[in-house]
């Protein structure tokens, strides 16, 4: 390929399917494949055992369990200020790079309520509060550091500390497979028995500027890691695309030391597209199986443009926590659980060959979240 080459929406498609796992299902261990991922969405605490399942062959969801109880991962706010479920080294190796996005999230929800709190004087009294190694919940932790600041209110005070100004872990048995716990947190470095990794000291800020946000950048080793590992998942993509995944702005220091590293292509936008050289890019005529996705699932929520996944008509579904269902590579029908049954609710209408691979994976799934007790799967008519 030359760095003219126009990648059609469908090329493209197949690509992120390739790079996620979902054209072929992956024989790598779980921990390899959170790795690979850059970690999954996991706001919802059972959704990532959904999306490993889709994406491994003979996936045992005690085997993430185990890697949850073992501190191998962990379920932390990162990318996005959302809940990831990450390698234990990632989160310690990302989360410096995040802090000032994060905190930036927050104060856009808490500008006012916050206005006048010295940041670092709460993160202070948050950290000296959870020195002990007692897990808490946000609440608790607010309501414990609210004497100092009464005027904010616990909400605020607990979303910055939690969610921005202390590395934290929200410990098992949140996240474990098949149940249900509420959220309680410990900071990351006590989880893990290892401090994060501070900025390199020619660290980027969050606009590509200096560590501080004023100085000259430097080359972001940092944000580099992040590029690589970016596309090698989800690639190729353009630097929006990069910055929707992660939150961050773009990581433009980074991505300018990288220039020689990378191979540059265009969509039919003309936008220009970042990708690692040897990384696949399969036939856009690829035959690309049925695959249920789980809610937020960062397949879709990976990139600016969606439209190599999803159509337009259907983007807001992506934000809605709505499970997706792949037929073709792209985005059909919906799905839910009740009463042990799949139930699927297609966007379009399906050809007899479409319905049938929907209801055979519908039941492959159904086995899957009952442990084998039912195979029942409903496929909707068409709208």
């Amino acid at each position: 390929m030359t760095r003219t080459t126009v990648l059609g929406t469908r090329a493209l498609g197949r690509a992120a399917l390739a790079r996620q796992s979902l054209l072929d299902r992956s024989d790598v261990p779980v921990l390899d494949a959170v790795a690979h991922l850059g970690g999954l969405q996991a706001q919802e605490p059972q959704e990532p055992f959904v999306g490993l399942w889709s994406r491994l062959r003979a996936f045992d969801p005690a085997a993430l369990s185990d890697l949850l109880t073992g501190r191998h991962v962990v379920r932390t706010h990162l990318m996005r200020r959302t809940v990831h479920l990450v390698t234990a080294d990632d989160a310690l190796a990302w989360r410096a790079r995040h802090n000032a996005m994060l905190r930036q999230r927050v104060l856009g929800t808490y500008r006012r309520e916050l206005d006048g709190v010295d940041l670092d004087e709460l993160a202070a009294a948050g950290r000296a509060v959870m020195a002990d190694g007692e897990p808490r919940s946000m609440g608790e932790l607010a309501r414990a550091v609210a004497g100092r600041w009464p005027e904010p209110g616990p909400r605020a005070l607990g979303e910055m500390l939690i969610a921005a100004l202390l590395p934290t872990a929200q410990m098992p048995p949140r996240g474990l497979w098949r149940t249900r716990a509420g959220v309680r947190n410990v900071l990351l470095s006590s989880w893990l028995g290892r401090e994060i990794d501070p900025l390199p000291p020619d660290g980027s800020g969050p606009d590509g500027s200096g560590p501080d946000g004023s100085g000259p950048a430097g080359s972001d080793p940092v944000g580099q890691a992040l590029v690589r590992r970016y596309l090698a998942a989800f690639g190729p993509a353009a630097s929006a695309d990069l910055r929707a995944w992660c939150g961050l702005a773009g990581l433009p220091a980074a991505v300018a030391a990288m220039r020689e590293e990378l191979v540059t292509f265009r969509d039919e936008r003309g936008r220009e597209l970042l990708d690692l050289p040897d990384a696949p890019r399969p036939d856009p005529d690829t035959p690309a199986p049925v695959r249920f996705l789980p809610a937020f699932d960062n397949a879709v929520l990976g990139y600016h443009d969606r439209g190599r996944i999803i159509d337009d008509a259907h983007r807001g579904l992506s934000v809605t926590g709505a499970r997706l269902v792949l037929v073709d590579g792209r985005t059909a029908a919906t799905w839910t659980v009740e009463d042990g049954t799949v139930r699927v609710a297609p966007l379009r209408g399906f050809s007899r060959s479409e319905r049938a691979a929907v209801a055979e994976e519908g039941r492959a799934l159904a086995a899957f979240l009952s442990e084998d007790d039912s195979d029942r799967v409903e496929v909707e008519a068409a709208p």
